[in-house]
């Protein structure tokens, strides 16, 4: 018989299961600790319904996302999979029967997905990977205002309420949260730090600084408005101006949702021929891409929505041993302390492009940099965070169990 604290954790997600490293990797650190894992993610058009991915189950629901859509799609894409998600987990669980069940946000209000299941006894994890009330002022400035900003409020509090754990991504998120009046004990911090294990320097050739005579510049994520690469394209001009007989490319990874222009972009500041997008890549390709270049940019436009993040690419960048450079956010400085992480003002295509220039020119302070930079790293890895995340579990497991 299977032992109680082992019984299936189901997981909802409004994302596609394979290309989000966050709820991977704890469904993953939780399948490998014997607690069976089932995903309800979304589903592109042509996918099969089922699947499985390193011992996770996926069940993928006919909802697709529409990144850069207007309101009226972002909300009619929510209660779909809100819908959908409820429905399908609750007929799991009359075979599975489920210990616990994680809500992965955005939005927050997914958490009621699960009402049949909480009134069954399950206990629910609401897992805030953002602030939903900063982010939908900055992601749609001309639908907020008070009344709507006080709305979403309420909903994040009722969310909240209605969960019986609540996970968040940064300290600065969880003092968010406290200062918002949600009891302490009832938020845990799990980082948006890699696992050491996939990015493993080690399992990929060894690459000295320019050592092809290029200095490659990386970036690996979304291709969103967010992350301000319009401003690390004019830097880049900004370098080759400052220095035209610098052999310098620039190696933009990330699917491309039409929100911006970035390649007209790039061929307008004249430096096509410097950039290569190359699409979406997989997760475990990420490690072999920062591998193959000598610096990793993680721009992000600083406004009330960044100010409580912090980007998954520097701890990606530092795990690879890469020299980086990031915008000036409150969460960068706070966690990565003078003499890792190199940053520049938000915003500023000419701060950036002197980091780019000072992190190529002075070897010394770029090693030291990397050398810094890793062991904190280290110090943060996902594998620490995935024995608090699995220890959490646990508890509500066997509270459900008695």
């Amino acid at each position: 018989m299977t032992a109680p604290d082992h019984r299936p954790h189901a997981m909802l997600t409004h994302s596609y299961y394979e290309e989000d490293p966050r709820v991977r990797r704890e469904a993953e650190a939780l399948v490998a600790r014997g607690r069976p894992v089932d995903v309800f993610a979304l589903r592109r058009p042509g996918e099969p319904r089922e699947g499985e991915l390193n011992g996770v189950r996926i069940h993928r629901l006919n909802v697709q996302r529409h990144q850069g859509a207007g309101l009226g799609t972002y909300l009619r894409e929510y209660l779909s999979f809100l819908a959908r998600s409820g429905w399908a987990v609750t007929r799991r669980h009359r075979t599975r029967h489920y210990a616990v069940l994680q809500v992965h946000t955005l939005p927050d209000f997914l958490v009621f997905a699960g009402l049949p299941l909480r009134l069954r006894g399950v206990p629910i994890i609401l897992d805030l990977h953002e602030a939903m009330p900063e982010f939908f002022r900055t992601r749609f400035p001309r639908a907020s205002n008070p009344v709507v900003h006080r709305a979403l409020l309420l909903q994040e509090r009722l969310s909240i309420g209605f969960a019986s754990a609540v996970l968040t991504v940064n300290d600065a998120l969880r003092d968010r949260l406290t200062d918002l009046g949600v009891p302490a004990g009832k938020v845990t911090v799990i980082l948006n730090s890699p696992s050491l294990a996939l990015f493993d320097p080690a399992a990929h050739p060894a690459r000295l600084f320019a050592d092809d005579g290029v200095v490659r510049l990386v970036y690996a994520g979304a291709l969103s408005p967010t992350y301000e690469l319009d401003v690390a394209l004019a830097a880049l001009a900004r370098v080759v101006e400052l220095r035209p007989d610098l052999a310098i490319h620039f190696d933009v990874y990330g699917r491309d949702f039409g929100e911006g222009s970035l390649a007209a972009d790039a061929a307008r500041l004249g430096i096509a021929e410097r950039v290569t997008f190359h699409g979406r890549i997989p997760l475990e390709a990420v490690p072999g891409a920062i591998a193959a270049a000598d610096i990793g940019l993680a721009p992000t436009r600083q406004d009330s929505f960044t100010d409580f993040s912090l980007s998954t690419k520097i701890f990606e960048y530092g795990a690879m041993g890469r020299p980086v450079i990031a915008s000036r956010l409150p969460m960068v400085e706070r966690m990565f302390p003078a003499g890792t992480v190199t940053t520049y003002e938000p915003g500023d295509a000419g701060d950036l492009a002197r980091a780019i220039l000072a992190t190529v020119d002075s070897a010394a302070v770029r090693e030291a940099a990397v050398a810094a930079t890793l062991a904190r790293v280290q110090e943060l890895a996902w594998e620490g965070d995935a024995e608090r995340l699995s220890a959490l579990v646990d508890r509500l497991a066997g509270d459900a169990t008695r």
